[in-house]
């Protein structure tokens, strides 16, 4: 099965562990990067899973998300290139 990536950023920490919650109830994806940038207050999360698990997890993340805070990116990135893999996978195997 053809693996894909998601990317959810929101502003605010409480937004990001919403939308990650959500994300990860939502379908059969794994966390693999989180990035925290001017002092929590923009979330960077990554998850993995097939193409349909990452659209749908992104779907929920975004919409749970918004309900608390501003939602800045949602991405899906399916077959992504293998630099960009080297780039995510940072401390998680890749599977």
């Amino acid at each position: 099965m053809e693996k894909a990536i998601a990317l959810l950023e929101v502003q605010g920490l409480t937004a990001a562990i919403e939308g990650l919650d959500a994300m990860l109830k939502a379908a059969d994806v794994r966390l693999i990067h989180i990035e925290r940038r001017l002092g929590g207050r923009l979330v960077t999360m990554v998850v993995d899973g097939t193409v349909a698990d990452v659209q749908a997890a992104a779907e929920a993340g975004k919409e749970a998300a918004s309900h608390i805070g501003k939602v800045k990116l949602s991405e899906v990135l399916p077959r992504p290139h293998p630099e960009v893999k080297k780039f995510l996978y940072t401390n998680v195997k890749e599977e």
